[in-house]
């Protein structure tokens, strides 16, 4: 599934949203060369290892390795994974900044970001395979969404029919999202950094006091061409 648009709109310059985006795709073409079909060439050491965490914690390895648990949630594999994990950003990231402000959405973003990873650590501490990506920290994104924009509406197309666009309800897509990491895992994804970061933007939001508390004084413009 991806998303194409939310049918409110902030009046807010999304900055953070737009920044991380632009972030990802710089050191994604930085660590190519410029490629945009290539292979990490620079940065594949910073990707996070479960293991090496582990042992960090356990007393036994080099606390340099913890830097993997921010710097993993910047790379990408490939161009489709980038694609995915910034369309979700972008469409949900955008009111979400809006109602946290963005110096709050940054320090969460990367909260979640960790939250998600550990998880994964938690449920595969011994794995020496390399983790990266931005979804962990998007997954916080998408569980803050599902509270506070339940009945959003949110046009999206399923991979590969590109033209066939679909609309639903945002607790209908995200619930499908979050069930499908737990109910149908994929090989080779960390399904469970995606559930873990899900439920942290989840209680991010009530620990801010809730929905209502949140959106208190908030506007949003409704874009019919999203309905």
């Amino acid at each position: 599934m991806i998303p194409v648009r939310d049918s409110a709109r902030s009046k807010e310059w999304p900055v953070i949203t737009v920044t991380l985006c632009v972030l990802n795709i710089a050191i994604y073409l930085w660590d190519r060369g410029g490629n945009i079909l290539g292979s990490s060439i620079f940065l594949g050491d910073l990707a996070v290892r479960p293991r090496e965490i582990m042992l960090v914690l356990e007393g036994r390895g080099d606390p340099t390795s913890l830097v993997t648990l921010c710097t993993s949630m910047f790379l990408h594999g490939n161009l489709a994974h980038i694609i995915g994990n910034l369309m979700f950003l972008y469409v949900f990231g955008e009111n979400l900044e809006a109602v946290l402000g963005p110096v709050r959405f940054a320090l969460y973003y990367v909260l979640w970001g960790i939250v998600a990873t550990m998880t994964h650590i938690w449920v595969d501490p011994s794995s020496s395979i390399p983790m990266l990506g931005a979804s962990g920290a998007i997954g916080g994104v998408l569980g803050a969404y599902f509270l506070l924009f339940p009945g959003n509406r949110i046009r999206f197309f399923i991979f590969p029919f590109l033209f066939w666009e679909l609309v639903v309800s945002a607790w209908i897509l995200l619930g499908i999202w979050f069930l499908g990491n737990i109910v149908f895992p994929q090989q080779g994804v960390a399904n469970w950094a995606h559930a873990g970061g899900f439920f942290a933007g989840m209680v991010t939001v009530l620990i801010i006091g809730g929905r209502e508390k949140a959106l208190a004084g908030k506007e949003f413009e409704q874009d019919p061409d999203a309905d």
